[in-house]
């Protein structure tokens, strides 16, 4: 586990541009859970891709038209019991972080795995996630 000291200012990079954070595996159910709405799911992470490519991808893809009815957060390494949850319904894509999951009416529709994050810039990232966005929302 990361010290909050250390974690905060990133979790708060999403939660400042209006992204929720689940902290508990009943959070994670309770959103994830629902059959009707899209939700996009930010996996967090200390690592670099995460703040320079990941967490900025996310924030400017809400620069569309068309976006999630809700966007939500957890940050590995920090909320263990959010994270698994939110992984279960992620299968059957193997844990990864930072990742990036949206959801419609239950349903995982499209995902971005670190390999697809890492080495691309945020614009790259939005593009890829407004896409989803006019397809899914």
């Amino acid at each position: 586990m990361y010290p909050i000291e250390l974690t905060a200012p990133m979790a708060k990079d999403l939660t400042d541009h209006g992204f929720n954070g689940l902290k508990t595996s009943e959070e994670v159910d309770a959103v994830l859970s629902e059959k009707e709405g899209t939700v996009l799911v930010v996996v967090n992470s200390v690592c670099g891709c995460a703040a320079a490519n990941c967490r900025p991808g996310a924030k400017l893809s809400m620069d569309n038209e068309k976006v999630p009815a809700k966007t939500v957060t957890v940050f590995a390494g920090v909320d263990k019991d959010a994270v698994n949850k939110a992984r279960e319904y992620m299968m059957p894509y193997p844990p990864s972080s930072p990742s990036i999951a949206l959801f419609k009416d239950g349903k995982l529709v499209h995902f971005l795995e670190r390999h697809h994050i890492e080495g691309r810039s945020a614009e790259i990232i939005a593009a890829n996630l407004r896409m989803a966005y006019d397809r899914f929302c």
